[in-house]
C-alpha cells in the first residue's frame, strides 16, 4: 500500500509492482487533468527535473519523455538552450550531455499517473484520507481510514504523503520509535505568474535561471506546455516576492540579470501571481533508528523535504525508487526490508542534503553550525562559479554534478581543480548589461552560493 499519488508515490508503486502481487495507491485528492492537486501547494510553481531523475523516469516508464513532449513540454540541452546565471554572470555555454524536460507539475503527474494506471496489478483509489497506522513497535500491518472507522491491511505500507506527513504522530500512536529530525530554517517565499510566449523571446532559448544573489533573491522562467512562460520569483529569509502585479515586475528588476524582467515586461500575463512559502528543510533520520517496525517505508518529501530552490526533490525520490528496486532484487528477509531500504537510500539523500544545507548556510541569516568544512566548501564553490562563467570545461563538470549525474568529487579532480583555481580567483566577471540594482556586486560568502534551482 502506497500512501500518496504524487511523484514519489507513483515511482515507488511502479517498482513495487515488480515484486508484489497487488499494489494499491491511496490518494486524498482527485486528479483533474491540468489542475494542481490541493495536496501539492507548490504545484503551480517552477519545478526542475534533473537529468538523472529524467533517466529514472524513462527507465521505469519507457517513452514518458516522448509523451511529455507530444503534450507540449519542452526539451533543452542544459547550457546550450537554457541560460544559467550564477553570481550575476552567465555560465559558459557548452554541451553537457544533459537534457532538461520542462513541463508543469500537473503535466508531469498526469503522464506518470496514466502510465501507472496501465499496470495491471496497481490500483489507484482517490478521495481517501489515511488517519493512522495499524500495528505496533515491531510491525506495521495496515492503516486506518475515514476517521479510524475502517482499516486496510497490507504486507507493506509506504508513506509518500509529502512534506505534510504525520509519520511521527502515527508512529507514536502505535508505540513505535520516532526518528530524530534535522531542520534548517530558510523562510523561502515564491510568487509565480504565467505569461504568453512570443517567438524570438529570450533569443529562442527555453529557459533562464538566475541564482539567488547577495540580496537573497532569484528566479526562473521556463517555457511550458500551452506556449506559455512560467515565471517564478523567489526570496529567502522573509524577503518574499509580492503578488501585486506591478510589485511583482519591480521585484524581478532587482535580480542579478535582466532576462526575467525582460520577459515579464514583454509578455501578456495569463493569470495573477500566486504565492508559496517554504519555512524549513526537514530530514527524518530513519536510517539512524536502531529498531524500526517491519512493513513500513518512508519516501520522498516525507523522508526528506529539501529547500525547493535546488530542484532535488523529484530526482532524489527517483533515486530512492531505484534503491528500493535493488533491495527487492537482492532478496533477503522481508522483515529486514525497512532497515535495508533506509540504509540504502541514505546515500543519495545525504549527498543532496549536504549540498543544499552547505549552500543555505553560506547565507549569514540562516541559523546553523558552520564548521571549517562548510566554510572551506563555500569558498571553493564560489571559485567554481566564477570559473564556470569563463571556462566551458568547468561549467560542464559543474552542471553534471548539479544534475546528480556525477559526484561532487569530480570538481576536486586535479585537472578540474587546477582550472577552477586558475580562473576562479579573479573577482572580475561578466556582468549583466544593466548598471542598477540588477547588476549589484556580491560578497564572497554569497556569490551565487546556490544555483537556482540547481546546486552543487
Amino acid at each position: 500500500m502506497v500512501l500518496g499519488a504524487g511523484i514519489a508515490g507513483l515511482l515507488i508503486a511502479r517498482v513495487l509492482s515488480e515484486s508484489f502481487a497487488r499494489v494499491t495507491i491511496l490518494e486524498r485528492d482527485r486528479a483533474d487533468g491540468a489542475r494542481v492537486r490541493r495536496g501539492v501547494p507548490q504545484g503551480r510553481h517552477l519545478h526542475g527535473l534533473l537529468d538523472s531523475g529524467r533517466a529514472v523516469f524513462e527507465e521505469l516508464f519507457p517513452g514518458c519523455t516522448g509523451e511529455l513532449l507530444r503534450r507540449g513540454a519542452t526539451a533543452a540541452e542544459v547550457l546550450v538552450n537554457t541560460r544559467w546565471y550564477v553570481g550575476g554572470a552567465r555560465l559558459a555555454a557548452t554541451p553537457t550531455g544533459l537534457t532538461s524536460v520542462i513541463a508543469s507539475r500537473p503535466l508531469l503527474e498526469d503522464v506518470l499517473r496514466e502510465r501507472t494506471r496501465m499496470i495491471a496489478n496497481i490500483a489507484v483509489r482517490e478521495g481517501i484520507t489515511v488517519h493512522g497506522l495499524v500495528g505496533g513497535a515491531d510491525r506495521v500491518t495496515g492503516v486506518t481510514l475515514d476517521g479510524a472507522a475502517e482499516t486496510f491491511a497490507a504486507d507493506l505500507v509506504v508513506d509518500a504523503t509529502g512534506r505534510g506527513s504525520r509519520i511521527e504522530y502515527w508512529l507514536s500512536d502505535i508505540g513505535a520509535p520516532v526518528p530524530e529530525s534535522e531542520r534548517l530554517e530558510v523562510d523561502l517565499g515564491y510568487a509565480t505568474r504565467l505569461f504568453g510566449h512570443r517567438a524570438g523571446q529570450l533569443g529562442g532559448d527555453a529557459s533562464v535561471i538566475i541564482s539567488t544573489g547577495a540580496n537573497g533573491r532569484g528566479g526562473g522562467a521556463v517555457r511550458i506546455e500551452g506556449d506559455r512562460w512560467l515565471v517564478t520569483l523567489a526570496g529567502m529569509l522573509g524577503d518574499h516576492p509580492p503578488t501585486d502585479p506591478a510589485e511583482f515586475r519591480e521585484y524581478a528588476a532587482t535580480l542579478s540579470a535582466p532576462d526575467i524582467h525582460d520577459i515579464i515586461t514583454d509578455s501578456e500575463p495569463v493569470d495573477d501571481p500566486v504565492p508559496y512559502r517554504f519555512r524549513s528543510s526537514v530530514r527524518r533520520r530513519f536510517d539512524r533508528l536502531t529498531a524500526m517496525p517491519a512493513g513500513l517505508l518512508v519516501v520522498g518529501d516525507a523522508l526528506c523535504a529539501f529547500n525547493p530552490l535546488y530542484a532535488q526533490g523529484m530526482t532524489v525520490a527517483a533515486l530512492q525508487a531505484m534503491a528500493l528496486r535493488e533491495c527487492l532484487y537482492a532478496g533477503g528477509m522481508p522483515d529486514e526490508l525497512a532497515v535495508r531500504f533506509h540504509t540504502a537510500c541514505a546515500e543519495p539523500v545525504s549527498a543532496a542534503w549536504r549540498l543544499t544545507a552547505t549552500s543555505d548556510l553560506s547565507n549569514p541569516g540562516v541559523t546553523g553550525t558552520r564548521d571549517l568544512r562548510t566554510r572551506l566548501t563555500n569558498r571553493y564553490v564560489a571559485q567554481t562559479h566564477r570559473a564556470a562563467q569563463r571556462d566551458p570545461v568547468v561549467a560542464r563538470s559543474f552542471m553534471r554534478v548539479a544534475h546528480l549525474v556525477e559526484p561532487p568529487a569530480v570538481l576536486a579532480h586535479p585537472l578540474i581543480a587546477a582550472r577552477i583555481l586558475l580562473r576562479g580567483n579573479s573577482t572580475a566577471s561578466s556582468r549583466p548589461p544593466r548598471g542598477s540594482a540588477a547588476a549589484e556586486s556580491t560578497t564572497p560568502a554569497q556569490s551565487g552560493a546556490s544555483v537556482w534551482p540547481h546546486h552543487t
